[in-house]
């Protein structure tokens, strides 16, 4: 019998699978959906300190290999995020991705939000929005002051989500560690640009934005490969996981869990079940019992 339960951050996810912050996931609705589907936990769209309407469109180009998106973190704020769960009841794990410009900005957020998440993901490397995400989450001193700053504010797990436009990105992971948090997750979106060769300018309205999907694969393995054989704590794999080799491969790689964002609105929500079966034929057939016998083999 193999079991795909994982344990982590305090937590039981139904599957290693967990759907990811970004473009498919701001309503209890798409969150509740994402568990029918397969997910074994939640990730929501970024929440601020304010609520932000996000960018103009266009704010997503679709590309051979993934989408460049440039959303600008639209949320409803922290208060209208609170209004927004009331009433539902998740029967899985949702963690809270939250965003802000300094350390007091994430503390002031999972102080008011402790009641409805059971864990954090810090958004410390959107691609894209001034001021907020890679911005500050390029410097290890950021991270650690964030980081910190949110571990004295709420008792609940944390995650530090890293970025990849950094040369280092286990320095980053170091500095998380040092501070406190319970994880991290790799990796966030490349910085991106595309560019309409009629209209001779770029097609999003903020020119810039951060590439998702399975053109940043090898990129996002390599990261989690890293920071895997670099920390203590645990790593969530993130970026261009499409199919349930994917999946393996960033487990092996390291990752006790996996996050997807892009292959959803690539493929549809189908795309859970799809891999959380892919993954319980392998482990079967190479005569494993679960997931978590698999996390790090390949690191030597």
């Amino acid at each position: 019998m193999v079991s795909l339960r994982v344990k982590l951050l305090g937590l039981t996810f139904e599957n290693p699978l967990i759907l990811a912050s970004g473009i498919d996931d701001k309503t209890p609705e798409q969150w509740i959906r994402a568990h029918e589907e397969g997910a074994g936990g939640v990730v929501t769209k970024s929440i601020g300190v304010e609520p932000r309407e996000g960018y103009d469109n266009p704010t997503i180009v679709e590309l051979p290999y993934g989408l460049i998106n440039a959303m600008g973190l639209p949320n409803p704020g922290w208060k209208g995020f609170l209004k927004m769960v009331e009433g539902y009841t998740f029967d899985f794990p949702l963690i809270v991705s939250i965003f802000g410009g300094s350390g007091e900005e994430f503390a002031f957020l999972a102080e008011k939000l402790s009641d409805v998440a059971d864990a954090f993901e810090l958004n410390l490397s959107c691609p894209h929005a001034k001021g907020y995400g890679m911005e500050i989450g390029q410097k290890p001193e950021n991270v650690y002051e964030i980081v910190r700053a949110v571990k004295e504010a709420t008792d609940r797990p944390v995650i530090a989500k890293l970025t990849p436009n950094t040369d280092d990105i286990t320095r980053l992971g170091l500095a998380a560690e040092r501070a406190g948090a319970d994880a991290v997750s790799a990796i966030n979106t490349l910085k991106a640009v595309a560019i309409d060769v009629y209209a001779r300018r770029p097609i999003l309205s903020n020119r810039v934005g951060g590439y998702s999907g399975p053109g940043v694969k090898p990129v996002a393995l390599r990261a989690v490969y890293d920071l895997a054989r670099t920390l203590e704590i645990p790593v969530i794999g993130i970026g261009g996981i499409t199919t349930w080799r994917d999946a393996v491969e960033f487990l092996l790689a390291g990752a006790s869990a996996l996050q997807i964002g892009t292959a959803v609105s690539l493929r549809g929500w189908g795309v859970f079940r799809e891999i959380s079966t892919g993954i319980e034929a392998y482990l079967e057939s190479e005569g494993f019992s679960s997931v978590e016998e698999i996390v790090g083999l390949a690191l030597g």
